[in-house]
């Protein structure tokens, strides 16, 4: 486990669940929680690829302790299912949103419940299990969620009265506003469990621009082809890997320098060192955040158990 420099405390004892678990990201900070001591759930939509994954990690770190839970954060049907089985868990320490559609699609698609497709899978799904496990998470002694923030946020706006992408689509558009969805639903978070005195802390991280040819190679997990991993190394003056990438995500769910209402991300923007940030003001903006908190409720179906 010598992808990674920065320190990290002992996690025994500790139960986290890292949601798009069986690559990339979630993968990286899965192991490396694995490896501090933690009980680990992986969580994602193919339980193929989620045995894969659990093969390539305890092929690193054979004492890990590991479990899965299939769930496509598309499907508000999959989400529920899935905090149904969370909600009779013990305790819940961490909860690091990481699935989500980085390739999005040309044209504009619907999830089975008739929301913007990526909007759904990024955004509306990891809303709707929060909302959902909120409860487990409080049973724990000073619990995380963590929201995977992105660097678009900084690239563009966001359109609060066409979230759902009726009136113009594009495949930018559509990642850009469910980053900056999550990033305001994060802040927002974090100021209602502050108000409402709730031990849990919510706290936004973004990877900077982390890519797969920069990243060690993980049969089964992270291979790409010798052209790709070509290709991205052009780009290391301001790429980095995963597994560096997953850094300030790490350093957001366990250091002790991290609170309730966070930024963190790679020192340079890009790449680099895991560092407390600014976010955009779209972000953190109360009013942009009240609008989008009901517009996600009422799109997941639920209501969020912490005060308005």
């Amino acid at each position: 486990m010598s992808w990674y420099p920065v320190a990290l405390p002992r996690l025994d004892r500790r139960t986290f669940l890292v949601t798009g678990a069986n690559a990339g990201l979630g993968f990286f900070t899965s192991a490396r929680l694995a490896g501090q001591g933690a009980h680990v759930v992986l969580s994602g939509r193919n339980p193929e690829r989620l045995a894969a994954a659990v093969a390539a990690l305890r092929e690193r770190l054979p004492e890990a302790s590991v479990d899965t839970l299939v769930m496509d954060t598309s499907s508000l049907a999959s989400v529920g299912a899935a905090a149904s089985q969370v909600q009779a868990f013990d305790r819940l320490d961490g909860l690091v949103l990481n699935a989500g559609m980085v390739h999005t699609p040309r044209a504009r698609e619907e999830s089975a419940d008739g929301n913007e497709l990526v909007l759904a899978t990024n955004h509306l799904g990891h809303f709707a299990f929060v909302a959902q496990v909120l409860p487990v998470l409080e049973r724990s002694d000073a619990a995380r969620i963590v929201w995977l923030g992105s660097l678009s946020s900084r690239l563009s706006g966001f359109g609060i009265d066409d979230l759902q992408l009726e009136r113009r689509y594009d495949a930018w558009t559509a990642y850009a506003h469910s980053k900056i969805a999550t990033q305001s639903t994060g802040f927002e978070l974090a100021r209602r469990l502050g108000a409402a005195g709730s031990p849990v802390a919510s706290i936004v991280a973004h990877p900077g621009y982390s890519i797969s040819g920069r990243t060690p190679r993980v049969p089964g997990v992270n291979a790409p082809s010798t052209g790709e991993r070509f290709a991205d190394h052009l780009q290391s003056p301001f790429t980095q890997g995963k597994h560096r990438g997953a850094e300030p995500v790490l350093v957001a769910a366990t250091s002790p320098d991290a609170l309730n209402g966070d930024y963190w991300g790679p020192i340079g923007w890009t790449k680099g060192a895991p560092v407390r940030q600014v976010p955009t003001r779209t972000s953190t903006d109360a009013a942009v955040a009240a609008r989008l908190w009901q517009l996600s409720e009422q799109w997941a179906g639920v209501t969020m158990p912490v005060g308005g």
